[in-house]
């Protein structure tokens, strides 16, 4: 029975068209373009609760309430990067692995790191993300993928308002 179902859900997959009506070859280099987004989405939110949980000193509390909701605002994005992959009838990241294959963002592995020095660090990594985000628009603009466009926009800007907020709180 098992083997069944799988027979009829591979043969019907393979032959099934795509849910988007734009062109095929364009929506596979969008979702490329989207999967480097999301492992770089999924790094920067890993290093930013990886500082949220141990960053220290007299500002503590400000640092460790905002690197929370700044990595909350990360992870929220993801499953609309995901899923607007999957729309474009294309697949997306699979594991941790696919991450590390696709992310072009640093790690941060250091037993410490000072608050300063974290502050500096993500902003930075929130601005290698808008950069990653306007290539990324470019390729979506070409497909003339207006949905992918816009919520490249959306993102653009949350990332801009984090970069702005870890400048303002390091200075």
């Amino acid at each position: 029975m098992i083997e069944k179902v799988q027979a009829m859900t591979n043969s019907s997959a393979a032959t099934a068209p795509s849910p988007s009506d734009l062109d095929e070859s364009a929506t596979m280099t969008v979702a490329d373009a989207l999967k480097i987004i999301l492992a770089n989405s999924y790094a920067v939110y890993l290093k930013t609760k990886n500082f949220h949980w141990h960053v220290s000193g007299p500002y503590f509390r400000d640092y460790h309430l905002l690197l929370d909701e700044q990595a909350a605002e990360i992870l929220a994005a993801t499953d609309a990067m995901a899923e607007r992959a999957r729309k474009t009838g294309n697949t997306t990241i699979r594991s941790i692995g696919d991450i590390a294959r696709h992310q072009t963002i640093k790690d941060n592995d250091a037993e410490f790191v000072t608050p300063q020095d974290m502050l500096t660090e993500l902003r930075a990594d929130n601005l290698h993300m808008v950069e990653s985000l306007r290539r990324a628009k470019d390729v979506a603009d070409q497909a003339k993928d207006n949905a992918t466009s816009g919520l490249i926009d959306t993102w653009t800007d949350e990332a801009e308002r984090r970069a702005w907020f870890l400048f303002e709180v390091s200075r």
